[in-house]
């Protein structure tokens, strides 16, 4: 076995294998084979015949559940360990939790949670809590975790960083500067250490013959990646293990996090549409949002650059054709006075609205922003391009005292979709707590033009890549 993990494993996999520690940690570059080393180890252990008890394992979500425990299926094959998948089981109906089951003929299982804390409780054994910090409440899972191990098992937090407001961020604090006082045993991989033990080489022998990786060196490699991340920011927090300073960003990486939701959308659905208007360095982005009960979720993100005023006036006109679009609002300051003042004069001032960008107006724009996320009546897809734009936001105050709002250019834009969300926002107003004013059926071609613009946007986020 410990040939087989010699070869199979990189250094830093291993030492993470073998840690014996009751308490363990790592703070972790992305895509660096964390949570296949661990479901190695989980397989490892709990399948012999000493083991006694199961272990219970908390991923972000049930998508990444499934593939973990395919991995553990899968290393249950190589060391010929007899186990059998018995697929979802919902474990608390009521709260909508369910477990996968890798169980295993010495009567232990492996099971792969929601990532719902109370999904934790009243359960014995080892805990794994996955990608810890992406999960809506960390300090809460650890709670309803730790108890889980006063009888024996382990409790392993696995994780990249999601910003310094994060409980796991404070736990790694209190580990590095404040005497460790629950005792962890703390690792740390960045992408500069992971490929000083021979990252790349295991990558290059999975990659396909025309990918461009495989001709790299390290040094090639790491920079690479880091032209491809959309800013300097993003490079340091998700390889380099140094979290953003939530302190200077206007809105909060866990409420970001938390509003990152897929929601259904009925045809019927009242729409709203914030619009900020760019032209080379800056893109032009739509924004539209739907009122689904007591929330507003995203129906669908824009996004041209490099087009001309004319095309994207046809964009612009499209979507308030659609019937069921009841309110738009416009930045018409500099280049979109002339697009807000056109579709006023085609469409009424009842239908569109022109906003004029002063830092007063910016400033309630912003706040409303960002009150809608607090109170959880926001759902946006989940996209690097629309969180670096949210985070890139900064409320700073001028040497006369009074507040501004900037924020830097990136790889995406100028925080457009952020001002283009604050604008849809503003254009539903106080949506009642079930929309039901005015539905008109959404004719089938109407619906046809959102599938053409998500294609041009995946390839237009390919390339901005």
């Amino acid at each position: 076995m410990r040939h087989f993990e010699e070869k199979f494993f990189l250094p830093y996999q291993q030492r993470w294998i073998n840690d014996p520690a009751r308490l363990k940690i790592v703070e972790k570059s992305r895509q660096i084979g964390l949570s296949m080393a661990t479901a190695y180890h989980l397989v490892r252990e709990h399948s012999c015949q000493k083991c006694r008890y199961d272990a219970w394992v908390a991923s972000r979500d049930e998508v990444q559940a499934k593939l973990f425990l395919e991995d553990c299926q899968k290393f249950s094959q190589i060391l010929h360990v007899v186990a059998q998948y018995s697929g979802q089981t919902v474990i608390a109906a009521d709260k909508k939790q369910g477990t996968m089951v890798l169980r295993f003929s010495n009567h232990r299982a492996i099971h792969s949670l929601s990532s719902s804390p109370d999904a934790q409780a009243g359960k014995r054994g080892t805990r794994v809590l996955d990608e810890f910090a992406l999960h809506p409440n960390p300090r809460l899972l650890y709670a309803a975790a730790y108890p889980g191990i006063t009888w024996g098992g382990k409790l392993e937090i696995i994780s990249t960083h999601r910003g310094s407001n994060n409980f796991f961020y404070q736990l790694i604090q209190e580990i590095t500067q404040n005497g460790n006082p629950k005792n962890f045993s703390h690792h740390k991989i960045t992408l500069a250490d992971a490929l000083d033990e021979g990252f790349l080489t295991k990558l290059q022998a999975k990659a396909l013959p025309d990918d461009p990786i495989r001709d790299m060196d390290a040094a090639e490699y790491f920079d690479f990646i880091r032209r491809s991340c959309p800013d300097a920011e993003t490079f340091r927090q998700e390889y380099m293990c140094e979290p953003y300073e939530d302190q200077s960003i206007f809105l909060p990486t866990e409420l970001v996090d938390a509003a990152e939701q897929e929601a259904d959308i009925p045809p019927q659905t009242d729409l709203y549409m914030g619009v900020d208007i760019g032209r080379t360095e800056d893109r032009t982005v739509f924004w539209i949002l739907a009122a689904v009960e007591t929330s507003l979720v995203t129906k669908e993100v824009i996004v041209l650059q490099n087009k001309t005023f004319s095309e994207q006036e046809a964009v612009f006109y499209q979507l308030l054709a659609l019937p069921n679009l009841r309110r738009a609002c416009i930045d018409q300051t500099g280049i979109g006075r002339q697009f807000a003042e056109r579709a006023v004069e085609r469409f009424g001032n009842y239908r569109v609205e022109g906003v004029t960008f002063t830092n007063a107006v910016k400033e309630q724009l912003a706040y409303r922003l960002r009150s809608v996320f607090e109170d959880r009546k926001i759902k946006i897809p989940a996209s690097e391009a629309i969180r670096a734009d949210l985070r890139a936001v900064k409320r700073e105050s001028t040497f006369t005292g009074k507040i501004r709002f900037a924020a830097d250019q990136s790889e995406y834009g100028h925080a457009d979709r952020f001002w283009a969300l604050a604008l849809a926002i503003h254009a539903a107003g106080n949506v009642p707590a079930t929309t039901g004013s005015f539905f008109v059926n959404i004719p089938r071609n109407h619906e046809n033009i959102f599938s053409n613009f998500r294609r041009a946007n995946a390839a237009f986020d390919a390339c901005a890549i």
